[in-house]
């Protein structure tokens, strides 16, 4: 199904409002791997997570930079976890260098403050995902299928 306004708003809305995900990463020997990580929205195309090196996501990232994002609305406080929009996002995340990451951390550390206390570990980098495409399921019979370029 083709993209059409509502569906593109309701993605950026999940996009600017989600504050966790799940995180697939591909392990070295190609098997998937899935996380439960904290994100912020920098622009509608871009999410920042703070991740330890010392985490297997990490590492799998830093060997592959494919990934993907699970993003799920509330919806399922009445005992249907399907009830909720769900959002799967694929992309690219990559690692900013530590002197280059001011901004991208200021923006993460504005949404996740409890943060703070571990940021500046030496083992804990910013990683800038980079959508390409998102699958959007919004419902029964609500499906699609959404390009960056879509969203720009």
């Amino acid at each position: 199904m083709a993209a059409d306004s509502n569906s593109i708003n309701q993605v950026r809305s999940i996009l600017s409002n989600m504050r966790t995900a799940s995180l697939g990463t591909l392990a070295s020997d190609g098997s998937p791997f899935l996380s439960l990580v904290t994100i912020a929205p920098t622009s509608e195309l871009q999410s920042v997570m703070l991740l330890s090196g010392l985490a297997v996501h990490t590492r799998n990232l830093q060997q592959d930079e494919r990934c993907s994002l699970l993003l799920v609305e509330p919806g399922g406080e009445d005992g249907n976890p399907l009830a909720g929009a769900r959002l799967t996002l694929t992309g690219r995340a990559v690692c900013l260098d530590r002197s280059e990451d001011a901004d991208k951390r200021a923006a993460f550390l504005t949404v996740h403050p409890e943060a703070a206390m571990y940021a500046d570990f030496g083992d804990f980098t910013i990683w800038c995902f980079e959508l390409e495409a998102a699958h959007l399921v919004a419902g029964f019979g609500r499906i699609v299928s959404v390009r960056a370029d879509d969203l720009r």
